[in-house]
């Protein structure tokens, strides 16, 4: 199975750079806000998302480099994703992601909101300085996204009766927007037309909401291991994501548990056997697999390139993560 490092091989020495650019760019500040973003960048993440920025960047002129501005916005969108996550684990109460201890964890939990508030203030900072009132406007709705999605994810919680579209616009809000958003606003700076700029804009969201489906199977078949949390803390929680939604299709009585917020001792247990003896992840699987496939059609106006063929791959490694 093919890694995320070998994914992102064509712009390997752009990501160095962009890692120790950031560096650069948070190390003005307050010493304890400098170590929680260093601890941040220093944990390993896998730099998808910038990684996804920079591809695209240069897929859409293969024979150029990379212009200051493009790789101003790759690290742009690092630190509004890096920003998102020390939230979404303050909120989630998470003692470590990816095998490192989060920040709240490791300072407290003021520092880390602090250090997520600094991080969305230097990335929107950097963003007014790019110049393009386009850019600004994407990347600024992406920032209202995250904070609409996790706000949607908390007040629909045990709730059976939102629908599948609320769902889908939570999914969005919290995974596809950046990618999405991100994607079209590469091509901006590239000077593409509306129609180029829609279609790098559609890649971005079917891949995001492709790779949300993914995590959400993931949650009733992977290890705690694999997860890097719980199994199975998605619902749990409250949180109803597509498998949750097709089983109720098929075993009603899952709903009153989820209702209950498995209130007596096994509910839980139960509502995993109902998801798992319906046919919701394989409903989930295909509709990953749609998301995937419509992602990979969106791009092929591309002209050939290794950072094209990476981009036509990644779809595919989204759902090897189910296999």
């Amino acid at each position: 199975m093919i890694t995320v490092t070998e994914l992102l091989e064509p712009v390997e020495q752009d990501l160095e750079t962009l890692l120790g650019d950031l560096r650069s760019l948070i190390g003005a500040g307050h010493p304890i806000l400098q170590a929680a973003a260093e601890h941040l960048f220093s944990a390993g993440g896998k730099q998808l998302r910038p990684g996804i920025v920079l591809m695209v960047s240069r897929a859409l002129s293969p024979q150029s480099d990379l212009t200051p501005r493009h790789r101003r916005l790759a690290e742009i969108t690092e630190m509004i994703h890096t920003a998102s996550l020390v939230h979404d684990d303050v909120v989630d109460e998470a003692s470590t992601r990816r095998g490192v201890a989060t920040v709240h964890s490791r300072f407290d939990p003021r520092v880390a909101v602090l250090a997520g508030d600094f991080l969305f203030a230097q990335a929107s900072w950097h963003l007014a300085n790019l110049d393009d009132l386009e850019v600004v406007k994407l990347l600024s709705r992406v920032i209202m996204d995250l904070a609409d999605g996790e706000v949607k994810q908390g007040l629909y919680r045990f709730d059976t009766e939102q629908s599948f579209e609320t769902y889908l616009e939570k999914s969005y809000c919290k995974t596809a927007s950046l990618i999405a958003n991100s994607a079209r606003a590469a091509g901006v700076l590239s000077g593409c037309d509306e129609q180029k700029l829609d279609s790098l804009y559609r890649y971005g969201r079917q891949l995001g909401l492709a790779f949300q489906v993914v995590d959400d199977i993931l949650d009733f078949t992977g290890s705690d291991q694999q997860l890097g949390k719980p199994a199975a803390s998605d619902l749990a929680s409250g949180y109803l994501t597509a498998p949750t939604f097709y089983a109720i299709e098929e075993q009603p009585g899952l709903k009153d548990l989820i209702s209950n917020q498995f209130k007596t001792e096994g509910d839980l247990d139960r509502a995993l056997s109902l998801v798992r003896s319906s046919k919701a992840i394989q409903r989930s699987r295909q509709l990953a697999e749609t998301f995937a496939r419509e992602a990979r059609e969106s791009i092929a106006w591309l002209e050939e390139s290794s950072c094209k063929r990476a981009l036509l791959e990644l779809p595919d490694f989204v759902l090897s993560r189910l296999y």
